[in-house]
């Protein structure tokens, strides 16, 4: 994996109010998108708890006049004696309590929508960020970059988007909370309403710095959390275990991880200590407000300026208020970090992925049914990022129907050129054409259902036998007979047999009930799966006997050979024996070509390729 240019940091909020509040402007953009995202999610979710939420707001101004009426009835009904009084109160008390049920149900009934829809928006985004992980290019998993966005995104993919959502649903809540109650308190008490407002403000500016400071470490923590998850891979893996335990690595891995695990423990602490410390200072403000304004509005009623009801509905409204000012300052600032976040997500999914897109529209194509001439035109190649050529002005055709051996010593360019035929990256300079047709021209799912391949590092899936081997044709997965035959033609039949529930056995180690099975029984399986693309005009046999034994790569060559019979074929081998079947065999060094012809005509070159046979041939004699 590489990385092609340091991404720079970008400044980090609250160095001061100024940056703040441009930052805000930048992560405040995310809100439209994310409301999206929920409304996408489920609409009707939505609109309930958006219903139901402006509905809540409105109730506690209501309580709290209730209450006022309820203590200024029982102080008449007592002076006075009167039923009729006595009965207001209880009727006032009734309507209080019926009040709080209905904001006890509102409140658990806008709960249980938002579980709802936080499953619906946690898959919605998921979904979102493994289908932009199907358009995204060879070359975007090859950055680590790339790596360090998706994995920012995935993180915080099933709480954020809810998160940001109900943030911004809560200020709006609290605003309507304290615009209501604020019309009670001004009848009582003005100025209350400018004290409740600037005692919690200078709260909301230390959690926005906080939150930025937040942001700043789980972002630029990707690629060493990556790393983390990498080394708990090293110890968790069956795939590791013989090495850890062959030269003792457990203690060396773990000592990583554990440093790595307290670096990352100790700047969340050091961020939740400062939240404590600014939580209890700007926390002690607001106490001390509230309890000045009361000593004031306890003085006015003992004055009798006021009511003891006025005195109740003060106490009620004020600490209402006070908490409706503070929540709607902690969500602006959790919506603050929320956004930031949120940049992650959309930043990942906006990422650029039309490079494989054809050039002309609509693409070029070209006939079906039989192989067409391949065709490199002075192909140069260098990866994104590197300044040495990985390929260097390669110029070769394959004629309809032939079958081309490529050798080299790793780092000659041959997994390169493998890359340029599959259209996973495009030439530097130069042209790769198919049936006469630039593959730049042609549609990418076109020209990659044209091909069947055995790579190297096939991909062992952790699904049945038979998915493993239906998945080289996905339109015929489910359709045994024909992975029946797949795997008899492919020489995977024998193992398939041998398993426990034959073709329906789940295979690897990942997943209760799994059989694993050798690095040659896998590979029977991986030559099974090109079988099963019988639409193939072009076979490519990418390093295929590397795990193999001798009796096992004649068995493949000869079933590969089958296989080729009526197409162009690539084989890509270190081993000699594996590409002499080959039309003619192409030697690349340094990237570039160096020798061309049959077996007989390249020994009798006595070049490179001569000198390559000859050492592994006397690897065998001696």
């Amino acid at each position: 994996m590489t990385r092609h240019h340091p991404r720079p940091r970008p400044p980090v909020p609250g160095a001061s109010l100024k940056e703040r509040l441009a930052g805000a402007r930048v992560v405040f953009r995310q809100l439209p998108g994310t409301l999206r995202l929920v409304w996408d999610a489920d609409r009707g979710g939505a609109v309930v708890i958006v219903a139901l939420t402006i509905f809540l707001a409105l109730l506690p101004a209501a309580i709290a006049w209730l209450g006022k009426l309820v203590v200024d009835g029982v102080v008449l009904a007592a002076r006075s004696g009167d039923a009729a009084a006595r009965a207001r109160v209880l009727w006032l008390v009734a309507g209080e309590a019926g009040l709080m049920a209905i904001q006890l149900a509102g409140g658990r009934l806008v709960g249980l929508r938002r579980e709802l829809l936080r499953g619906a928006l946690g898959n919605l985004v998921n979904e979102r960020i493994l289908e932009k992980a199907l358009q995204l290019e060879l070359r975007h998993f090859e950055d680590s970059d790339v790596y360090d966005k998706m994995q920012n995104a995935r993180r915080e993919a099933s709480s954020r988007p809810l998160s940001l959502a109900m943030q911004a649903l809560a200020i709006g809540q609290h605003t309507v909370t304290l615009i209501a109650l604020s019309g009670l308190l001004l009848r009582i008490s003005p100025a209350s309403v400018l004290v409740i407002i600037a005692a919690s403000v200078p709260a909301f500016l230390a959690e926005a710095r906080l939150s930025g400071e937040s942001f700043r470490v789980w972002t630029w923590r990707a690629p060493e959390g990556r790393r983390l998850d990498y080394l708990e891979w090293i110890l968790t893996r069956d795939s590791h275990v013989k090495e850890v335990k062959l030269y003792g690595l457990g203690p060396l891995v773990l000592g990583r991880y554990r440093r790595l695990f307290r670096k990352f423990f100790d700047e969340d602490r050091r961020i939740a200590v400062r939240r404590l410390r600014a939580g209890i200072g700007f926390g002690l403000v607001s106490l001390g407000a509230f309890y000045g304004m009361l000593a004031l509005m306890a003085g006015r009623a003992a004055r009798g300026a006021i009511t003891l009801g006025d005195l109740t509905l003060y106490i009620t409204v004020f600490r209402q208020g006070q908490a409706a000012v503070q929540s709607v300052l902690q969500a602006v600032g959790g919506l603050y970090e929320d956004a930031l976040f949120m940049s992650n997500l959309f930043e990942y999914l906006g990422i650029p992925t039309a490079g494989e897109a054809p050039r002309l529209q609509p693409a070029r194509t070209v006939a079906r049914g039989r192989p067409q001439a391949l065709e490199l035109r002075g192909v140069s190649f260098r990866y994104p990022g590197q300044r040495d050529w990985a390929l260097r002005d390669l110029s070769l055709t394959l004629a309809p129907g032939e079958k081309l051996g490529l050798v080299g010593e790793n780092g000659a360019g041959k997994s390169t050129l493998v890359k340029l035929l599959l259209r996973l990256y495009d030439p530097t300079e130069g042209e790769i054409r198919y049936g006469g047709v630039d593959l730049r021209d042609l549609d990418p799912a076109d020209l990659r259902s044209r091909v069947g391949a055995v790579f190297q590092d096939f991909v062992r899936y952790q699904f049945t036998a038979a998915e493993n081997i239906g998945l080289g044709n996905p339109a015929r997965v489910t359709d045994r007979d024909r992975v029946v035959d797949a795997a008899r033609r492919g020489g995977a039949d024998g193992v398939i047999t041998a398993l426990p529930m034959g073709y329906d056995t789940v295979l690897g180690g990942w997943f209760e009930s799994g059989q694993e099975l050798s690095s040659g029984q896998w590979q029977k399986l991986a030559v099974a799966r090109a079988f099963m693309r019988d639409q193939a005009e072009l076979l490519i046999l990418d390093e295929p006997t590397a795990a193999i034994d001798a009796e096992a790569e004649h068995e493949l060559v000869e079933r590969f050979r089958a296989l080729a019979a009526d197409r162009t074929a690539l084989v890509i081998s270190h081993r000699f024996s594996t590409v002499r079947f080959a039309d003619r065999i192409a030697v690349l060094h340094g990237g570039r070509l160096d020798e061309l012809g049959s077996h007989r005509e390249l020994m009798a070159l006595d070049g490179r390729y001569a000198h390559l046979f000859n050492l592994q041939a006397r690897g065998y004699l001696d």
